[in-house]
C-alpha cells in the first residue's frame, strides 16, 4: 500500500488537484506500448467521450481553465483511419514518468 501512496504522491506533485480520472487516463496511455485511440480509453475506463477529452486535454500541454497546469505527459494526435478519433501516445516526460512510476511500483 505503500508503494501505491507514493506513485499517487508523485503524481500529486506535478498537481496538487490531480483527480484519480487523470491518473488513471495517463497510466492507461502508459501501459499501451504504441499508444491508445481516445475510444479504447474511453470503452476501458467507462468515461463519458466529455470526460476523456477534459481528462486527456489536462495530460497534455493544456488545460481548460489554467493553461499554466497543462501536464504534457501525452500527446493527442488525428487518429486517420478515423479523423474523429485521437490517438494518444506518451510524450518524452511522460516516458520518464511512468518509468519511474513503475520503479516505485516494482521496486
Amino acid at each position: 500500500m505503500f508503494r501505491i501512496l507514493g506513485v499517487i504522491e508523485t503524481l500529486r506533485v506535478l498537481d496538487i488537484e490531480m483527480p484519480a480520472q487523470v491518473i488513471a487516463c495517463f497510466l492507461y496511455v502508459a501501459t499501451r506500448e504504441d499508444g491508445c485511440t481516445t475510444a479504447e480509453m474511453q470503452e476501458e475506463l467507462g468515461l463519458t467521450a466529455a470526460s476523456m477529452s477534459r481528462n486527456t486535454t489536462w495530460l497534455t500541454g493544456k488545460h481548460r481553465s489554467n493553461p499554466e497546469r497543462g501536464l504534457n505527459l501525452i500527446t493527442k494526435e488525428v487518429y486517420e483511419p478515423n479523423k474523429r478519433l485521437r490517438i494518444l501516445r506518451l510524450t518524452p516526460e511522460g516516458r520518464k514518468l511512468a518509468q519511474r512510476l513503475s520503479t516505485q511500483l516494482n521496486g
